[in-house]
This record gives structure tokens, C-alpha cells and sequence, in this order.
């Protein structure tokens, strides 16, 4: 535990948001989304409903994969509201409804190796202009783009991916957004709330200012802007 200490400015600072509506409000046909996951661990499966029932289209989408069965990012791609996927792994044994979007040309895909797909988040998150990797040189993934011998080895010109809005899962949050994650369920949510204008969380639970470990949290609030917990869904079922 930490010790916090009591100012007016950290008492005003509260980004718990009541419900799934206010979480993703916002945002825009047309806007570039990170969502966190690796497959359908650390996937925040209820803000991405959310977002199916808010209506906004002709998204990008920033993820390791390209949906799992029908639930979570694929049923975001089922609801035809996905202009272009930005992913590592597009196609596995439940992707179907990629594949089928993607084979009727309903769909655009920019495929990146995973290690340059989180060192692009990274250096967006970081403030950097672009980045030298060698994965991808003299393969078609490298095609038209800048290359460059340095130290020995070549290397491929790679540029920042960044985001209008990260949406992201972790296990517990306080009130100031800073976040713990389970697991391999963090993968790729803390990196990606660096790389977005706005940062939205689905938590497990809420817990006091002081209750998280400073040496757990891997998130800090600086880097997120809305909190949703699930413990309200079971709340508002509770006062049904």
C-alpha cells in the first residue's frame, strides 16, 4: 500500500464512469479504435458491445487478431461496422467472419508482423516519428517502403500507429485510473493506452486510493481517461 495524500486537486480527480454508454461516448464514424486482446483474453468484450449498439461505422481497428467466433471484435466485424483491420494475425480456425468480410472485399486489411505492431504502438506512445526493424525487410511487407543498412543489418522505415480511442481491459482500477491487469490478459492493453487520444477501461472491480501496490500498477492514471467497472452490471441486475 501507498500512502496518498489529500489536496483538493487529487480529490476532484475521479474518472469512474456509471455506465457503458458514457464510456464510449464520443466516438465517431470514421475513427481509428485500439482494442486491447490477444485472441479473447484481455478483450474488453462489454465496451465492444457498447460500441456495436452505439452505431459508429467505417472504423479502423487496431488488434493482434481479427475476431474470435462470433462474439467481442467479431461481432463488431459481423455488424459490418469495420472499414480496415490493423492486425498480426487475421486468419485462425474461428475467424470466419473475417475471412468471409475479407474475401467479399468488405473489408481492408494492413497486416503487421506482431513485434512491429507493438513496437509501432510503442513508438506512437513514446512521441516518436517513426522507427528502423528489421522484421519485414526483403519481404513483401516491405514493399515501397524506405530501407536502411545500419550496423550491419537492413532495416525497414516502420511509422507510429496511433488511435482516437483505446479500448482496454484490466482487473482492478481506483479512482485516479491507475490499473493492474490479470495475467497474460495484460498483453497489449498498456501500451496501447499510451497511443490513444482517449483511453477507456473495463475493469473487474474498483478499489480505494492506496489499495493497489505501486510496484503492480503497470498503467498509470495519466494514461487513461475512462474507467468502467463490472461490478455495475451486476449492481444495476441486483437493482432489477
Amino acid at each position: 500500500m501507498c500512502e496518498i495524500r489529500t489536496t483538493r486537486s487529487n480529490l476532484m480527480i475521479d474518472k469512474r464512469v456509471s455506465s457503458l454508454e458514457e464510456a464510449i461516448a464520443g466516438i465517431a464514424d470514421g475513427d481509428t479504435i485500439m482494442i486491447g486482446g490477444f485472441g479473447t483474453a484481455g478483450q474488453p468484450t462489454y465496451l465492444i458491445d457498447a460500441l456495436i449498439d452505439q452505431g459508429a461505422r467505417d472504423l479502423t481497428i487496431i488488434n493482434n487478431n481479427a475476431g474470435n467466433g462470433e462474439v467481442g471484435l467479431a461481432a463488431l466485424l459481423k455488424a459490418k461496422r469495420v472499414r480496415k483491420m490493423i492486425c498480426s494475425f487475421p486468419r485462425q480456425v474461428d475467424s470466419q467472419i473475417f475471412d468471409a468480410l475479407y474475401r467479399n472485399k468488405e473489408i481492408e486489411l494492413e497486416l503487421v508482423p506482431q513485434g512491429n505492431l507493438a513496437a509501432r504502438i510503442q513508438a506512437a506512445g513514446a512521441g516518436l516519428g517513426a522507427i528502423f526493424t528489421p522484421t519485414g525487410y526483403g519481404t513483401t511487407l516491405a514493399e515501397g517502403k524506405e530501407t536502411r543498412h545500419i550496423d550491419g543489418r537492413d532495416y525497414v522505415l516502420e511509422y507510429p500507429i496511433k488511435a482516437d480511442f483505446a479500448l482496454i481491459k484490466a482487473h482492478q482500477a481506483d479512482r485516479w485510473g491507475n490499473l493492474v491487469y490479470r495475467k497474460a490478459a495484460r498483453n497489449f492493453g498498456p501500451i496501447m493506452a499510451t497511443a490513444a487520444k482517449t483511453t477507456v477501461v473495463e475493469v473487474s472491480q474498483f478499489v480505494e486510493l492506496g489499495e493497489l501496490d505501486p510496484e503492480h500498477i503497470i498503467t498509470p492514471g495519466i494514461f487513461v481517461q475512462r474507467v468502467f467497472s463490472l461490478e455495475n452490471l451486476q449492481d444495476n441486475a441486483l437493482s432489477a
